[in-house]
């Protein structure tokens, strides 16, 4: 089947250019998608056509095979998942407005209909139809998340998990992560807190960014037990009583229990983890329009929502590899107040971080607003894209056109501007981008999805089938608990932990845990990664561990605390765990253990001879080989662009030249027709004027008016020739960029990283690499 023309490769189709006088042309806007790694800001009042054009842009993104993650305050981005290929009546019915049929005197089944109709018109002139709705149904999978409700909840308070090692190790990185979970969860308590100020501020980042640093997790719970009771005395100079008193910390310890008891918070705590990656990607590697619609909470819980979420993008930005290809794109609908001029809202300051950094990962930032007034524009200096819509107030136009010269520079007219700007109509646009040389004016396409405005939390819940919970993990078997009895003191040299879960009064009893460095090599198959594990044993009848059975411990030393529960008991403890000794010889069975038993599971491409590594899951690799395909594909195409940039580029000299000579020969001929017309002229007025027609003088001129003719037929031949040579210049030129077009066309392949076949391989590790840095006892509540 061929593809439209506006299909192409990496090309966004947003709509038609607008001439000077506001009239439609026939050329099409075709947006390069590795513009929008330099970010883009939609600007439009109500009505303006702002939504239907951010939508478009996220439904080309979709089309082009890349993931989109879309804040919803409105509940209007919800209408992407309204995609219909058929076109029928009964596909809208569920969706139209019933009160507005009624006002129009039909039913609601006639309504839908003409709805239908009027959609399938409208795709239509914008040279689209159902099978562009069914591809773009096939290339990415639509998700609408409703955190803090029962429809499909988003875990957003996973946020308190550690951050994994690679950004903890980055101390600015930490230091944003701190500061944003703490602003978020004060502001979710109405508590405006400034980051340099704030005892309540300063206090929870302390006690974050010391748990983090150790890699220990925060729930709530734990956060309240740790305000009464922090793990430090002093903060900063200051001893912690002076600075923050117990009396006025257990406040704070209040407000946070008040929230945790609250009937509806545990809605807050249900559904799927706040993981960028499975927001992006679902299992499969099949991209993602993940929309996060926080329409249906107050303003501080909506505050609590973005801030996490952006400090999650910020964290899953941080592990991606550089690239120049667009990987995926965050959009905002409705930034206001959550990127204002002078304040510092929680959620400002990883905005500012994904506006300066995310290029060099290849993430898109897209915001939108219908308030211009409110807006940051330093912080938006680092927009490449603008797309300025009809605006409502002469401030409005004002603001627009000084943020837009402060991310322009210099090469914009100012009063050109604001005269495009004032003469803009509904659905057009002004586009600025600083990729191209020129600000054109659009009138954006037709959207494949239905919009049919706002959608409440009931709407949405229909849009969402109940997905089934995954279950725990089955914990690790014990075997009954014997007599109880208190701690055992252990020898130098050993140490011990405990497992998190214990109750006050709780009974112990013992396990081991092993801590190795293996390394998994297979040259072959180009695996070569080292891998720490933390193995966990439970002992057997002789007092010794089951290394052959013991659990990889997933969360790593992470999980292990130094104390155990208040009151606890503990059980018997084998002999052999009271000798030092023990715990080397353990060491050496738990090497021999792990070569015997231990295999790496990876996923295999052989070809793109890629191979996915241990912290990869399929959907991270698959995402991997999309963004490489996506890569190789780019390349391709800037490659044959530079190709044939040589033979394009004489083709049109040449057509220059012919255009000159053309005109050279059209302005000779020209001449020497008013030379013929003046020399007959003459002859005719001697005639009258009573001169002979015998006379020399006029035999002469007649001659001349003959050569003259003469002339005039060969000029005439040369500007024929000349136009021919013109046009068969045209058409070569025409051909090779025809040519060109088929060679990018050829480069279509197979971009869904869903279908490429993927093999499934085992790594055992190599015996004498294999290092056990630590044998330890272990206490696990019963």
């Amino acid at each position: 089947m061929t593809l439209p023309a506006y299909e192409k490769l990496g090309a966004f189709y947003l709509g038609r250019k607008v001439d000077a006088s506001g009239k439609d042309t026939d050329e099409l806007v075709m947006y390069d998608s590795r513009d929008l790694t330099t970010h883009a800001v939609c600007v439009g009042m109500t009505g303006s056509g702002k939504t239907g054009l951010c939508l478009s842009l996220l439904e080309e993104a979709a089309i082009d095979g890349v993931p989109v993650i879309a804040i919803d305050p409105k509940g209007d981005i919800a209408n992407l998942a309204l995609q219909f290929p058929q076109l029928r009546g009964e596909d809208f019915l569920p969706w139209v407005d019933v009160g507005e049929a009624k006002r129009k005197g039909q039913s609601p089944e006639e309504f839908a209909a003409a709805t239908a109709a009027s959609w399938k018109k409208g795709l239509s002139d914008w040279q689209q139809d159902g099978e562009r709705i069914a591809r773009l149904q096939q290339a990415a999978e639509v998700a609408v998340y409703t955190p803090g409700s029962s429809g499909r909840p988003l875990s957003v308070l996973r946020s308190f998990a550690a951050p994994d090692v690679a950004l903890r190790n980055d101390s600015t990185a930490l230091k944003e992560r701190v500061s944003g979970a703490a602003g978020g969860l004060l502001g979710l308590l109405g508590i405006d807190a400034d980051p340099l100020k704030s005892r309540e501020h300063i206090l929870l980042s302390t006690l974050l960014d010391a748990a983090w640093r150790g890699g220990n997790d925060l729930d709530l719970a734990a956060l309240i037990a740790q305000i009464q009771k922090p793990p430090f005395d002093k903060v900063g100079v200051f001893a912690l009583e002076t600075f923050y008193p117990a009396k006025e910390r257990l406040q704070l310890a209040m407000a946070i229990n008040n929230l945790l008891a609250a009937p509806g918070f545990s809605a807050w705590m249900q559904g799927e983890a706040l993981d960028v990656q499975r927001l992006l990607f679902t299992d499969a590697g099949k991209p993602r329009i993940c929309i996060v619609s926080i329409a249906h909470l107050n303003d501080a819980e909506r505050m609590f929502v973005v801030t996490l979420l952006l400090n999650e993008v910020v964290a899953w930005m941080r592990r991606q590899s550089g690239t120049s290809s667009l990987r995926a794109l965050l959009y905002m609908d409705e930034i206001f107040g959550y990127f204002p001029p002078s304040a510092m809202p929680p959620s400002k300051l990883p905005l500012l971080t994904l506006m300066k950094q995310a290029r060099a990962f290849g993430l898109g930032v897209v915001l939108a607003t219908q308030n211009p007034v409110d807006l940051d524009y330093k912080g938006l200096a680092n927009a490449g894209t603008w797309f300025i819509g009809r605006l409502q107030t002469e401030r409005d136009k004002a603001r627009v056109v000084e943020g837009l010269l402060s991310s322009a520079g210099d090469g914009l007219d100012k009063e050109k501007i604001e005269a495009l700007l004032a003469s803009l109509q509904q659905r057009a646009f002004l586009m600025r981008n600083v990729h191209e040389e020129q600000t054109i004016l659009l009138r954006t396409r037709w959207a494949l999805s239905y919009l049919r405005g706002p959608m409440t939390l009931q709407e949405i819940g229909q849009l969402n089938q109940a997905r089934p919970v995954d279950s725990n993990a089955k914990p690790v078997a014990i075997s009954p608990a014997p007599k109880p009895a208190s701690k055992p003191l252990l020898p130098a040299g050993v140490n011990e932990y405990f497992l998190p879960g214990a109750t006050p009064g709780a009974t112990y009893v013992p396990q081991l845990i092993g801590v190795a460095k293996i390394h998994f090599i297979d040259s072959k198959a180009g695996v070569d990664e080292w891998q720490t594990r933390y193995l966990l044993a439970s002992l057997t009848e002789a007092g010794g561990p089951d290394w052959d059975n013991a659990k990889v411990l997933d969360n790593g030393k992470s999980v292990l605390q130094k104390q155990g529960s208040d009151g606890a008991t503990f059980a018997e403890l084998p002999a052999a765990c009271l000798r030092a000794q023990s715990y080397v010889g353990w060491s050496k069975d738990l090497v021999s253990a792990i070569y015997q038993a231990t295999t790496l599971s990876a996923y295999r491409c052989d070809a793109l001879k890629l191979s996915s590594n241990a912290a990869e899951s399929e959907s991270e690799f698959r995402a991997r080989i999309g963004l490489n395909l996506r890569e190789q594909r780019d390349a391709a195409v800037e490659r044959l662009r530079k190709q044939y940039a040589p033979r394009l580029q004489a083709l049109q000299d040449q057509q220059v030249r012919a255009q000159q000579k053309m005109q050279e020969q059209q302005s000779q001929l020209s001449q020497q027709k008013l030379q013929t017309a003046l020399t007959v002229g003459a002859t005719i007025l001697g005639a009258f004027f009573g001169r002979k027609m015998a006379s020399s003088t006029n035999i002469t001129r007649v001659a001349t008016a003959a050569r003259s003719a003469g002339r005039i037929s060969r000029e005439s031949q040369d500007v024929d020739q000349a136009n021919d040579s013109l046009t068969t210049l045209q058409q070569r030129l025409s051909g090779l960029q025809t040519e060109l077009e088929a060679e990018i066309a050829k480069l279509q392949g197979e971009l869904d990283p869903a279908a490429v076949k993927l093999d499934s391989i085992d790594v055992k590790p190599r015996k004498t690499d294999t290092v056990v840095s630590e044998v330890a006892l272990v206490w696990r509540a019963v």
